[in-house]
């Protein structure tokens, strides 16, 4: 799909794109022949096309995360599926400097990797390097930001915010409404929310309670490999709904 974009181009939105398309314009090595772009796309319309390739055979998704609309984001996801890392944190339940990260769930389609405060977080900070492509829901407001802030280091990360993608498809109602309209059962964890993880872990901290962690960790890991079934859904949505 990535290669049939046209949508990143300054000058050029989702409109012109269509008709580019219906132009017989598919993708980049298509020829402009004469159809006529706006004066905003005129000068940059080419030189981002030659950038696009070169960012596309450098296996590079940033320069596409950082030009892309936040709602046409999943069109990386097809290309950079084998770089994508599936995020999802918990905290305190505080914000600003009494705010923390409790645990940190990461998931590559593969492969959970988990991160609790007082015993591996800061091993988060080389792990995510590992990875390209972030998958989150909210992350661009909530968790991108607070990782950023509370733990001292840059994502430039390309990142595919699932809450604009699927909000644009008409799906509502949070990570649990969207699971729930694709079928996607929670089982013994149905109860357990944001709210519930902070009680959570001050259980855990206070009474020393193993299972108050182990029902944290079960919470987190599930939001993030959920997160592929929902990445999977959307994409596949966008791609019917694409002439």
């Amino acid at each position: 799909m990535l290669k049939h974009t046209f949508c990143h181009i300054p000058g050029v939105g989702t409109k012109t794109e269509k008709r580019l398309w219906n132009s017989g314009i598919l993708d980049w090595n298509s020829p402009l022949g004469s159809f006529k772009l706006r004066k905003k796309a005129e000068g940059t319309f080419q030189s981002t096309i030659e950038e696009s390739r070169r960012s596309f055979e450098l296996r590079d998704p940033g320069y596409f995360g950082s030009t892309l609309p936040p709602k046409e984001s999943w069109r990386l996801f097809s290309d950079f599926r084998d770089d994508v890392a599936y995020i999802d944190i918990e905290t305190n339940g505080y914000v600003g400097p009494h705010g923390y990260i409790t645990a940190i769930s990461l998931y590559d389609g593969k492969r959970v990797r988990y991160y609790i405060k007082g015993e591996n977080l800061d091993d988060f900070k080389e792990d995510i390097f590992d990875y390209k492509l972030l998958v989150t829901y909210n992350g661009k407001c909530f968790d991108i930001p607070f990782i950023e802030s509370h733990m001292g280091i840059k994502l430039p990360h390309a990142h595919i915010d699932l809450r604009y993608t699927l909000r644009d498809l008409g799906f509502k109602g949070g990570l649990k409404g969207c699971e729930k309209l694709i079928g996607i059962d929670r089982g013994e964890l149905k109860g357990v929310d944001g709210y519930f993880a902070v009680l959570l872990w001050r259980d855990y901290r206070r009474n020393k309670n193993p299972k108050a962690l182990e029902t944290l960790l079960a919470y987190n890991i599930q939001d993030v490999v959920n997160l592929e079934p929902l990445m999977i859904k959307a994409h596949n949505l966008k791609l019917m709904l694409t002439p």
